[in-house]
């Protein structure tokens, strides 16, 4: 995923779906909001659960040229040739990601708010950094990705950076002049309309 020159839109699925109805919401958002990538992100452990979800994900992806990721799951997102693997182990698993995966393909990495962890995890070869939340909050321990830490990010490292997690209108213009992607998942999936509430959120980038 290479730099953009403004916050491009990455989208994340939320943790559970109904995969006789979601393909097609998705379709319809990404028709109005096109994004650079979308990740599955599901709960489940289940592997078919995973691998049917996957397939019904990329026929829509392929079909607006989008990205497709999946978290964690390196090993299935090789075997069934998805665009790539976001991980949320920081830099543990990234250098074994871009062996099991090749060159070509998206490595990402979530480093919570942790500078260190994200330069590392640069370091092992990772495409991209996501740092979050953003939204301070009282959920696990409390700690948060803060503007600060993009901000010198953006200044310090070329690796290009997301922000998600607790995504609104006013963080995103702050974020914005330091931020490469914004990563929304259940701030839309959420509500009655999620086309209408990306709108709103992607108002906000530009």
């Amino acid at each position: 995923m290479d730099t953009p020159d403004q916050p491009q839109l990455y989208l994340i699925t939320p943790p559970e779906i109904e995969l006789s109805a979601f393909p097609d919401l998705l379709a319809r958002v990404l028709d109005v909001h096109p994004a650079a990538c979308v990740r599955l992100a599901l709960s489940t452990r289940d592997e078919d659960r995973l691998l049917r979800a996957a397939d019904a994900m990329r026929g829509v992806t392929d079909a607006r040229d989008i990205a497709l990721v999946i978290a964690d799951h390196t090993l299935l997102a090789e075997r069934i040739g998805l665009d790539g693997v976001h991980l949320t182990d920081a830099a543990r698993s990234v250098r074994h990601a871009r062996k099991t995966l090749g060159e070509d393909a998206i490595v990402g990495s979530f480093c919570g708010g942790s500078r260190h962890d994200g330069m590392a995890a640069g370091e092992a070869g990772a495409d991209y950094i996501s740092f979050g939340p953003v939204l301070a909050s009282a959920l696990d321990d409390g700690s948060h990705a803060e503007l600060d830490l993009f901000q010198w990010w953006s200044e310090v490292i070329e690796v290009p950076v997301v922000a998600e997690g607790g995504l609104d209108t006013d963080l995103i213009r702050s974020l914005g002049p330091y931020t490469d992607f914004f990563g929304v998942g259940e701030e839309i999936w959420n509500t009655d309309d999620p086309v209408s509430a990306l709108a709103d959120l992607i108002a906000a980038m530009n």
